[in-house]
């Protein structure tokens, strides 16, 4: 493979990565806890989009279990978002670890 095809091809994974990165941004997961009494949606470029917490699961007398539960249902989605980006960015590169990337 010569210099120019070689430069070509680092283009052309350039521009598929880039794609693959809007794509994640517009990707939503949900995390959720309690059954689903807490939801979190998560977009695959890791911020948070939507909060939802059942009414039942707002006890005003038991905050630290409704804290509790917003941690987990965002983790629960960080993770699903993790692995999706993973995904997403292994079929560009091939399964090659690039730093840097998700």
């Amino acid at each position: 493979m010569n210099q120019a095809q070689l430069m070509a091809q680092v283009k052309k994974m350039q521009a598929e990565m880039t794609k693959a990165q809007d794509e994640l941004a517009n990707t939503i997961v949900s995390g959720s806890a309690a059954g689903g009494a807490v939801t979190v949606d998560v977009s695959c470029d890791q911020r948070v989009k939507r909060v939802k917490i059942a009414e039942e699961a707002a006890d005003p007398q038991d905050l630290e279990t409704l804290e509790d539960l917003v941690m987990v249902a965002v983790n629960d989605a960080l993770a699903k978002a993790a692995e999706a980006s993973a995904k997403r960015m292994a079929s560009v590169t091939g399964g090659m670890r690039v730093p840097g990337l998700m």
